[in-house]
């Protein structure tokens, strides 16, 4: 499913206990994720975290999302897959 945010489309790939919520994400999202073709957010204490995964590389794969979720996050907590079919991974942060 397509999602519209004020940062762009995304698919939703997975919403797990309802995590995403558009609000949230539009409030948490920073510009540098824009380099991610993945990202996952989970909920913690109350608070949204974002994280950004790549289609290669050793450290944040997407292939380790299943590991980050079940290391990182707190066991059953709501969180959301998205793909971001607009990343671009030269872009340059804004100084």
């Amino acid at each position: 499913m397509m999602l519209e945010t004020l940062h762009g489309e995304f698919e939703l790939i997975k919403d797990y206990r309802d995590g995403f919520i558009l609000d949230d994400f539009n409030k948490r999202y920073l510009d540098v994720f824009d380099i991610y073709p993945y990202i996952v957010g989970d909920y913690a204490s109350g608070v949204l975290r974002i994280k950004g995964f790549t289609k290669n590389g050793k450290t944040n794969n997407y292939r380790l999302i299943p590991d980050y979720l079940l290391e990182s996050c707190a066991m059953n907590c709501p969180y959301f897959i998205l793909k971001n079919p607009n990343f671009n991974p030269n872009k340059k942060r804004e100084q």
